[in-house]
Parts: C-alpha cells; sequence; structure tokens
C-alpha cells in the first residue's frame, strides 16, 4: 500500500520560508497496491525488435534500472515467428514481461479519418476485417509464447476478452489498453476495466487529481507516460513521478522519448535510429528513478519479474444475439 501521507515535496520548504504560494492540496493517495505490495513498476516501451531488446537489456544494466515490461508499437505482423521466439525467450530468461502490439488500426488504412485534424479513429480497428487481423495476431503471439498483447479498441479488447474466458487464449494471457485509446474519466476506465483491460494506458495530460479520481474507479493497473512521446504530447514529468505513484498506484511508470522520431513500423532502415532511442528510453528512466529515489519516503516498488495484476471487475464475456445487447 502507499503512503497516505506523504511528505512535503524537494523544494517545498524554501517556498514556505519565502511565503510564496506552494501547489494545491495533494490529491488523495491510493490505497491500491500490485499483488506483491508495490506500489509500482517500470516499462520501457517501442521496443520493436530483439535488436532493439538487446539495446534495452544491455542500458539497463548499466545503468542499473529495474525493468518489469517491455512493449512494441509496430505490431505483431512485423516481427517473424523467429524474432518473436527470441524476444520470447530473451525476456524469460531476465525476468521481463514482453507486451507485443495487435495491430492493424486505422491509422494505417486507407479511411480519411486516419489524417483528420480531429484524429477520431485514431489506432482503431477500422471495420470488421481490421477487427479480425487483430484477432488473428493475437492468437499468433499466444502461439508463440507471448503472454501480453497491447490493444488500441475496445472491440478487439472485448473479443480478445471472451476468448481468453472460453479459452481459446491462454487463461494468463494479459490485455492493455493502449494510450492511443486511453481513457480520460472514471466510467470510461471502468468500462474498460469490464471489457477485459488488465493494464490501461491513461493520456499523460491527467493531473493528479484527475489521476487520483480514474484510480477511485477500480482497482485496474494503470500505465501512465512519464515522458510521452511527441505524438502524444511530448511531457516530460520527471518531476511528478512520486506523485504520480502515490495518485494511481498500481501502476507502470512508462518512459517513452520527447524529440526522437516516431518509427511505426520500424524495420532494418531505422535499426540505428531505433537502438539508440531505446538506450536513451532507459537512461530517461534512469533520471526518473533518480528523481523518485531523492523523495522523501518514495513508494515501495514492486519486484523485479513479477506480472500478477489485482482482481478486476468483469462483464460477463457472452456473445451478441441478433443484436441484442450482451447479458
Amino acid at each position: 500500500m502507499t503512503d497516505s501521507a506523504p511528505h512535503p515535496p524537494p523544494g517545498r520548504a524554501a517556498l514556505d520560508a519565502l511565503g510564496l504560494p506552494a501547489t494545491d492540496a495533494e490529491p488523495p493517495a491510493s490505497p491500491l497496491a500490485f499483488p506483491d505490495g508495490g506500489a509500482w513498476r517500470l516499462e520501457i516501451p517501442s521496443v520493436e525488435g530483439p535488436g532493439a531488446l538487446q539495446a534495452v537489456l544491455s542500458a539497463a544494466a548499466e545503468w542499473e534500472v529495474p525493468i518489469h515490461r517491455v512493449s512494441q508499437g509496430s505490431g505483431v505482423t512485423m516481427l517473424t515467428d523467429g524474432e518473436i521466439t527470441e524476444m520470447v525467450r530473451t525476456c524469460a530468461e531476465v525476468g521481463v514481461e514482453l507486451c507485443l502490439f495487435a495491430r492493424p488500426g486505422a491509422n494505417w488504412d486507407i479511411g480519411a479519418a486516419r489524417d483528420s485534424s480531429a484524429g477520431s479513429a485514431s489506432s482503431r480497428s477500422r471495420g470488421a476485417a481490421q477487427l479480425e487481423a487483430g484477432v488473428a495476431e493475437a492468437e499468433r503471439a499466444a502461439s508463440l509464447g507471448v503472454r501480453s498483447l497491447l490493444v488500441a479498441d475496445e472491440g478487439l479488447l472485448w473479443v480478445l476478452h471472451s476468448r481468453r474466458a472460453d479459452g481459446d487464449l491462454p487463461a494468463d494471457l494479459q490485455l492493455k489498453v493502449s494510450v492511443m485509446a486511453g481513457p480520460v474519466n472514471p466510467a470510461a476506465l471502468a468500462v474498460q476495466e469490464r471489457l477485459g483491460a488488465d493494464t490501461v494506458n491513461v493520456p499523460s495530460d491527467l493531473s493528479l487529481h484527475q489521476l487520483a479520481e480514474l484510480r477511485a474507479a477500480g482497482p485496474v493497473t494503470l500505465d501512465f507516460y512519464v515522458e510521452a512521446p511527441d505524438n502524444i504530447g511530448g511531457f516530460v514529468r520527471h518531476h511528478e513521478i512520486a506523485g504520480i505513484i502515490r495518485a494511481a498506484a498500481p501502476v507502470y511508470v512508462k518512459f517513452g522519448l520527447r524529440n526522437a522520431p516516431d518509427v511505426y513500423p520500424a524495420g532494418e532502415q531505422l535499426s540505428a535510429v531505433v537502438a539508440a532511442s531505446s538506450r536513451e528510453r532507459v537512461r530517461r528512466a534512469g533520471l526518473g528513478l533518480d528523481a523518485l529515489a531523492r523523495t522523501p519516503d518514495p513508494p515501495r516498488m514492486s519486484a523485479p519479474g513479477r506480472r500478477e495484476q489485482p482482481g478486476c471487475a468483469r462483464f460477463a464475456p457472452t456473445g451478441f444475439a441478433g443484436g441484442s445487447a450482451p447479458a
């Protein structure tokens, strides 16, 4: 469980001494934690293949950064069976969870919404064909040993959860909602939890109070970019990492990379950029953890190698019949 009465952040005393106003009242601390009692885990995103994975693990050893999960954004289709198997084996050897993206999505499609200023379709599965393709990617990844999948569509989430409940996908498969479908209010988070989400990446422009509001909606694990890529805002919130964890626990703190190119889909033509960006994400994570360590009574980290999630509320995974709502 997290500290319910956090100490004032570093620098607060200097403002108090000069009679300057400090930040608003702290949001309520989350009373929840991972099953082992830890408040947070660390994730490195955009680990696009075996080469990027080796770059991340090498940097993590060099800078002594603990990593619980790595995630990939180019999609299962952009990896060969051999590459997926190699990543699964490597992650198993070092006790790091591997999460691959079940694509395609609307932003790779022919529809005009992919380039609209509103971006309403985002990365969601466009039409039945993309929904079917996402299911096929999930089945292929699971057959190769992957036990964590990233999805950016509530419909795909629901279908995969239903297949998991029916035994057609492994019972220990975890479903992670992408920031591209991230909820911004408590009701939306509760819906995704009930559709089968095990972890949910919420947008990085939420205030600490808004994070606390989402956390109050249910126990589902949150994922949060402490540093976000430019295409989702470019936020750098290293100085708030302790507050983010206290408000949102249990939470995966993620370190993307501002001022770096969007490499999806990655490939050999971008291998040097992907490797360098992967190493820098780990270095940024080290900077964030240094900031966390300087915080009085920093929240406890979940043990390396752990992937268990809190129990969540679920809708019954029943099918639709004649257009009626699920039971």
